[in-house]
């Protein structure tokens, strides 16, 4: 399934707490849905002391958020939809902004 989203894509957040928040997506799930984003839905996870972490106690992650609620941010600050077609140059299929016209990468 083809996602509107892609890692590195800079998104505005549409709903939740952290609503109108811009911010990059580390990780993309298509399978559930849903990515992570860069300091949105931060969660506070109890762990026990392991190898990795030896003392323990509680650390701060960002928790997967459903892509739905996420808006593809292009050049200046402007969230816009995602349209695909075939470029000209390459006969490749590319996204583009559905606001601007231009080509996202």
């Amino acid at each position: 399934m083809k996602l509107h989203v892609k890692k590195g894509d800079m998104v505005k957040v549409l709903a939740g707490d952290n609503k109108g928040t811009i911010a990059k997506i580390l990780a993309v799930y298509p399978e559930k849905n849903r990515a992570i984003v860069e300091g949105v839905n931060v969660i506070k996870k109890h762990t026990k002391p392991n190898a990795k972490n030896t003392q323990g106690g509680i650390i701060e992650k960002e928790a997967p958020i459903h892509i739905s609620n996420l808006m593809v941010v292009v050049g200046n600050k402007v969230a816009t939809r995602i349209g695909r077609r075939i470029d000209e140059k390459s006969g490749k299929l590319v996204r583009y902004s559905k606001k601007t016209g231009e080509v996202i990468k």
